[in-house]
């Protein structure tokens, strides 16, 4: 009796094993860097030479720190970052404390308040 008694044990074990086991095959390991835009000074003007130096991947993650009374931060395509213009539909950031994932390639942002992207308030990055 007391055979039949471990073996079901042993079977509840299992069944509750088994599964989380082949959850942590489907887990990808994470090796995203996240990155404070502009360092501690945060996301403001004269910003666009900050990623130099640095290399990014896909996944990586950008934090942009700001005053949303005073700036924001718009994902635009390499014409809006060239002429400091935002296009209908582009993806605009307003909490002050925006986390942005990377994507494969290039990466433009912008703040679109008045002067502040010809001034400098823009970054490009391009993520391997």
């Amino acid at each position: 009796m007391s055979q039949g008694r471990g073996s079901a044990s042993l079977l509840m074990v299992m069944a509750t094993l088994v599964p989380l086991m082949c959850l942590l095959f489907l887990v990808e390991p994470s090796n995203a860097a996240t990155y404070t835009v502009g360092g501690p000074a945060g996301w403001s003007f004269n910003t666009n030479s900050w990623p130099n130096g640095k290399t990014f991947k896909a996944g990586d993650v950008l934090v942009f720190n700001y005053d949303s009374s005073t700036h924001n931060v718009v994902a635009v395509d390499k014409n809006g970052y060239s002429s400091c213009k935002t296009s209908k539909g582009a993806r605009v950031f307003r909490s002050g404390k925006d986390q942005i994932k990377l994507s494969r390639g290039a990466n433009y942002f912008i703040c679109n308040f008045p002067g502040h992207c010809e001034s400098g308030m823009k970054i490009a990055i391009n993520a391997a």
